[in-house]
């Protein structure tokens, strides 16, 4: 069995878990606690399957890694490993019946996104198929420099948000109203959500690795960020329906800071909370 045909088992075997495990304990998250583990596996199937002698697919293993590192400590200290359910699948089930939300369980959260995360990382492919072709060059390295410089920015995101929101459950321990409901500072100042930018930022330069690798822009690489930024758009559009419910405010951060891609400040106070 080749690599990919790996991939796919270990992808099947981690959609069946988090349906199944889905079902016996009634959490959705099954699958966001995988999220930031099987691309990193994956990528390693590749470059393991060339003996760990291929520079590109070392280093694409490598910031994988990082990326993946991150992201699953982000996502820990959030409390996601400790039964902590994404508060969206929540809403998600109550606006569904209760066949109607099984049938997306299975489809969309357990089996298309578990192929999602099989396709953002098939560049890894790619560049396995046309190992050897040339040598590590500049342009590898500009882009492999440019992923880790966008996990540097999503750190920071998500680092920010995070003091946000200690201060703000700090503030409300204490009986004190927060003057802000959301971030609007630093990084958030220029994106609603940054960290989300810098994720797709690498995802499509994970995807550019793989181009570079194979010496051309093959559909089957290009499927992978494509999707991935169309879920994302869906997801902010989502998420952002439910800061508006909560936070009437919020629409006026909307119309002052773009969605996803930053653009420069303007100089405007921060939308205050009407408590």
């Amino acid at each position: 069995m080749g690599p990919l045909g790996i991939v796919v088992v270990v992808a099947s075997a981690s959609a069946l878990l988090s349906w199944v495990a889905s079902l016996v304990t009634g959490d959705t998250s099954w699958v966001d606690r995988l999220w930031s583990i099987v691309p990193v596996v994956y990528v390693w199937i590749f470059a393991g399957a060339a003996h760990l002698t291929d520079a590109r697919l070392d280093v694409m293993a490598g910031v994988v890694t990082l990326w993946g590192v991150r992201l699953t400590f982000n996502f820990a200290r959030r409390g996601g490993y400790r039964g902590v359910e994404d508060y969206r699948w929540a809403v998600l089930r109550e606006s569904m019946s209760r066949p109607v939300f099984a049938l997306f369980n299975f489809f969309f959260i357990s089996l298309y996104q578990n192929a999602l995360l099989v396709l953002i990382t098939l560049p890894a492919l790619g560049a396995y198929q046309h190992r050897g072709r040339g040598g590590y060059g500049v342009w590898d390295l500009a882009v492999a420099v440019l992923f880790v410089a966008c996990t540097v920015g999503e750190t920071l995101a998500d680092q920010q948000q995070w003091n946000f929101h200690e201060r703000k459950r700090q503030l409300r321990e204490r009986g004190v109203a927060p003057a802000e409901n959301f971030a609007q500072t630093g990084l958030f100042a220029y994106s609603r959500h940054p960290n989300y930018f810098f994720e797709l930022a690498q995802w499509w330069l994970f995807f550019v690795m793989g181009a570079v690798a194979a010496g051309s822009v093959e559909a089957g690489i290009l499927l992978g960020p494509v999707l991935l930024s169309a879920l994302f758009v869906g997801s902010t559009r989502f998420t952002e329906s439910i800061s508006l419910s909560r936070y009437p405010e919020y629409a006026l951060y909307q119309r002052r800071v773009p969605a996803i891609i930053p653009r420069p400040r303007r100089r405007e106070s921060p939308v205050l909370a009407d408590d």
